[in-house]
């Protein structure tokens, strides 16, 4: 059927989506700057903030990006010499972040409901074998976007970040100095280990899914081999 054709490479092109923004979503978590924070090579503020403090800032400014709290969350927060903890740039900055994260994972819940309707489609009419194709070229698509991903961490990771952030920000809006408390809570090895991490997790969830379909792969061809040889 030509429907199930188009749902096919459809699930081929979202897939690779699905999994990269599921292993952002593992991320965007205190959770995961805890992780950090504790790695013995990751560089100390220079300005004498400690791992505690950067915990506690860390954890606020994370939080914003998925709760439905205004700027003054982020706003009205003192150090304890009653100075801002962001500065008005920082914090346009942060409005900005989080309306790119919110409508991420707007569209990731959507084509999560979306690929589930596709996938009872399948189930259904009994179209097996696109199904299987599809999930297949989506897991292999995933594997290499992420491939060449990894290899642009590697030749040149600074020049892959200013990219990322001119798609997704306006020119300078998301500069800042060193002095600035972004910086000082997420340096630039934060992000380049956020970047492997989120990588990595995407190779798992389509790794995952070839090792499955080659097990169930494997267990058909036995049963046919055994179906064969009984007389």
């Amino acid at each position: 059927m030509k429907i199930n054709r188009i749902l096919q490479v459809l699930i081929i092109l979202v897939l690779p989506f699905l999994f990269l923004m599921s292993a952002v979503r593992v991320l965007i978590t205190p959770g995961y700057a805890a992780f950090e924070y504790q790695r013995s090579w990751f560089p100390k503020d220079p300005y004498g903030m400690s791992k505690d403090e950067r915990l506690v800032w860390s954890r606020y400014a994370i939080n914003y990006l998925t709760n439905d709290e205004d700027i003054s969350y982020l706003g009205d927060l003192r150090f304890e010499d009653d100075t801002e903890v962001f500065n008005a740039r920082e914090l346009e900055h942060m409005l900005d972040v989080k309306k790119v994260v919110k409508t991420s994972l707007t569209v990731w819940y959507a084509l999560l409901g979306f690929t589930f309707a596709v996938l009872m489609w399948f189930v259904i009419m009994g179209a097996w074998k696109p199904l299987r194709q599809g999930l297949i070229g989506g897991a292999w698509l995933t594997v290499g976007l992420i491939v060449a991903l990894i290899i642009f961490i590697a030749v040149s990771f600074n020049n892959l970040f200013d990219r990322f952030h001119q798609l997704f920000f306006k020119d300078g809006t998301w500069l800042f100095y060193e002095s600035d408390t972004l910086i000082r809570l997420f340096p630039l090895t934060f992000w380049r280990d956020a970047f492997i991490l989120v990588s990595v997790l995407t190779l798992l969830f389509a790794g995952l899914l070839l090792i499955i379909f080659g097990v169930i792969s494997k267990v058909r061809k036995n049963k046919q081999k055994k179906s064969l040889a009984t007389p």
